[in-house]
């Protein structure tokens, strides 16, 4: 079993399904000769031809309304945006077509696509590389938001995005393309979209998170031991959100911090948050808290530290909860 970064599980998926089914193909900027600004697609071009891996102008519009059109004609493109910041031209084509063929054809149509994109920070990139909106296109029906935090679930959930009868946007996160190695299966498998995960599972205190902030919380609870037992859940798909495991799990902690990176208001947390107070509070023993980024714009390198959740800010607030 091969033991891969984040880039080399999802361009594995990339190959396989390209091989499996002729129907996929890969569009983009610098996406087949260069392989990608992060070398993501490297070695498709010279597989698969520029017929199915195809290097598109500087037009994320385009490319969203491309991949679209492909997709409704029974197509499943994967199309990639270099980073997150660059595809509110594309914001048109994602929330009037994208999404609502399915609704507005009555069935009739479907678009299996993909949208990919780097997204976060935390490697010191300039203004519109950083951002975390990942809850705009969460409030948006008809579209599902995957977002993995390990190069296992990178394959499998992307793999299942792919063969998804809907689109999918596929954010992955940047610090962790190649952060983190793990064993990865050659063979194909899947990851269901819509089911979180329980990291490791703890007795006091219930952490979630998704993308970069996993491991923040996961640093933030080897902190903590002795004070607190810490279970950390990975969401991986934010919608649709796995609203059951969050909520048994605070069920049985009677506690719960969410952590996200993209600022506070508005931020997914906060419909997480609800949530689980819908369903769960009574249960509650501490008011939920959140630890994010705040109302700000990505600042740059400088500041960037100070702007994104860590395992310190973490951990003090585990300790405010826990003391409640």
């Amino acid at each position: 079993m091969p033991t891969l970064n984040i880039v080399e599980a999802i361009n594995l998926a990339l190959h396989q399904e390209m091989k499996r089914d002729k129907s996929v193909v890969v569009l983009g900027e610098d996406v087949g000769l260069e392989g990608g600004v992060f070398r993501v697609t490297t070695g498709l071009q010279k597989k698969f031809g520029a017929a199915r891996v195809m290097d598109t102008p500087l037009a994320e519009s385009g490319i969203v309304g491309t991949s679209f059109g492909m997709a409704v004609y029974g197509l499943r493109p994967v199309c990639e945006i270099q980073f997150d910041g660059f595809v509110y031209p594309a914001f048109n084509q994602i929330i009037s077509h994208v999404a609502r063929i399915r609704n507005r054809s009555r069935g009739r149509f479907t678009c299996p696509m993909v949208i990919r994109a780097p997204i976060c920070g935390g490697i010191r990139a300039l203004e519109h590389h950083s951002e975390s909106m990942e809850a705009l296109y969460a409030h948006i029906p008809g579209i599902k938001v995957v977002i993995p935090s390990t190069p296992y679930d990178a394959k499998g959930l992307l793999i299942s995005a792919i063969r998804d009868p809907d689109p999918v946007i596929f954010f992955e996160p940047k610090r962790l393309y190649r952060a983190i190695k793990e064993d990865v299966p050659e063979k194909e498998y899947t990851i269901p979209i819509g089911k979180a995960k329980i990291v490791q599972e703890g007795t006091d205190i219930t952490l979630i998170a998704w993308g970069a902030m996993v491991r923040e919380c996961q640093r933030a609870a080897e902190q903590m031991k002795g004070k607190a037992s810490c279970e950390v859940i990975d969401v991986r798909t934010i919608s649709p959100l796995d609203t059951e495991t969050l909520v048994e799990s605070v069920k049985k902690t009677g506690r719960c911090i969410i952590v996200h990176e993209a600022p506070r208001s508005g931020g997914w947390g906060a419909e997480v948050m609800a949530r689980i107070q819908e369903k769960d509070i009574l249960n509650l023993k501490a008011p939920i808290e959140r630890v994010t980024g705040f109302d700000t714009v990505m600042p740059y390198y400088q500041n960037e530290n100070n702007y994104l959740p860590n395992a310190t800010r973490i951990s003090k607030a585990i300790d405010k909860v826990m003391m409640f």
